[in-house]
């Protein structure tokens, strides 16, 4: 029999502090399946390594992402049939596509460009710290990452204030969705708050990435950027075509964005991670790579993983019903009391200890078939970020530092940090 988490257990922390509650929640049932009582919706919560890689890997064809699923409708409604909702024929069509542009071969060859495209998005910030302006982080780095993507995986198809206005929107269609996935049974034909920012915004992603597809199309050339290789498919429908270049939009900026977003309340309550991350002042530095870790190991951009079970099957003791949702949590897993020595607490020296790991105790990027296609630009582009702004500027962070997450589809702070630049 699964654990059962109450409704009482569950909802009395649900809405005062979400994220805490699926922890909560993983640490009470010990590695057990838990099934959450939500009333009319009680899905499977999976958060032991051994049973993740069941779900997510070896036998990922029964656990699939339904895009007619309770809650990836909200989704559906932001990327229609898009690569990241999608199974089967089209999955693996589209996959075949995007794949061979982020292959870590390849954008290892694109290094010295994209350290390049990052040096020049960050030469603006000067002026900021020259006449001591105070600097949004979440803008600063959405500029930085989108003057880098946009260089090597767009080929300047997108401008940059384009690509911000993108991101921007598809902040607000992130957060605005919440509504729905707390109630996901709610029909899409009932309205709900925040229906109207995220149809605008929805508009406004339209209206600047239609006309850059109808200019490939007209002359798609060999280009190896993702809307020329998405633009070269015969007999795909445009709104294919779109869907799939608003969903590797979001895979090429949002992960970067959402994760190093967190690196500067960090700093600011950890001035020693600071200092010993100027005094390493490369890019491929093993610390770096440490604080990176233990950043996507606290606030992995994407913190909920649903999937919708096709047939019956008994894990580990646990019937799963046919139709039933799975949810898989890197958020919760990430900070199990059982796998991780003071779970909470943010500690990059934990990696520097070579501890073994379960492949699915860490798992960040997702796993199995549809694991993250940007997971190696975020490897790449994040330590050459940080470097370039570290070795130029020093930060203080307006205000307390404050690491309470803000629900939506991806994770990042509540209130974003302001920083004041001085230069090195």
């Amino acid at each position: 029999m699964p654990t059962s988490v109450s409704r009482r257990q569950v909802v009395s922390t649900l809405f005062r502090d979400p994220m805490q509650a699926l922890v909560d929640a993983a640490n009470r049932a010990d590695g057990q399946v838990v099934r959450l009582n939500l009333g009319t919706f009680r899905p499977y919560l999976v958060t032991d390594p051994e049973h993740l890689q069941h779900v997510l890997r070896d036998n990922a064809a029964n656990y699939v992402r339904d895009g007619k699923g309770l809650l990836w409708r909200p989704v559906r409604r932001a990327v229609g049939e898009a690569i990241l909702v999608t199974e089967g024929p089209q999955w693996e069509s589209s996959r075949g596509v995007l794949q061979p542009l982020f292959t870590k071969p390849r954008l290892d060859t694109m290094v010295a460009e994209l350290e390049r495209a990052i040096g020049a998005a960050v030469d603006p910030l000067d002026a900021d710290a020259a006449a001591g302006r105070p600097v949004r982080v979440d803008e600063m780095l959405t500029r930085i990452v989108c003057g880098a993507t946009m260089r090597v995986l767009f080929a300047d198809r997108i401008s940059v204030p384009d690509a911000m206005r993108i991101v921007d929107a598809l902040g607000t269609v992130a957060t605005t969705m919440v509504s729905r996935f707390a109630v996901p049974f709610m029909p899409d034909r009932v309205p709900m708050p925040g229906d109207r920012a995220f149809d605008a915004a929805v508009r406004t992603i339209d209206a600047i990435v239609y006309p850059v597809i109808h200019d490939a199309l007209r002359e798609p050339g060999d280009g190896q950027d993702i809307v020329s290789a998405l633009c070269r498919q015969r007999d795909v429908p445009l709104r294919r075509i779109r869907d799939d270049v608003v969903a590797m939009f979001s895979t090429a900026t949002e992960t970067t964005i959402a994760v190093l977003s967190w690196l500067w309340p960090v700093l600011a309550r950890r001035p020693d991670v600071e200092e010993r991350l100027t005094a390493e002042s490369g890019a491929t530095g093993a610390y770096t790579r440490c604080v990176i870790d233990e950043l996507l190991r606290l606030w992995p951009a994407g913190w909920m993983i649903p999937r919708t079970a096709v047939a019956e099957e008994v894990l580990d003791g646990t019937r799963i019903r046919a139709g039933g949702t799975v949810l898989v949590s890197p958020y919760a897993t990430q900070r199990l009391d059982a796998l991780w020595e003071r779970a909470d607490e943010f500690d990059p020296d934990r990696w520097a200890a070579k501890r073994r790991h379960h492949r699915f105790a860490f798992f960040p990027f997702g796993g199995g078939p549809h694991q993250c296609l940007g997971q190696h630009l975020f490897l790449l582009e994040a330590p050459l970020i940080i470097a370039t702004l570290l070795r130029r500027f020093r930060f203080r962070v307006e205000g307390p530092a404050d690491l309470t997450p803000r629900l939506g589809a991806s994770l990042r702070p509540k209130v974003p940090a302001r920083v004041v630049l001085t230069p090195r």
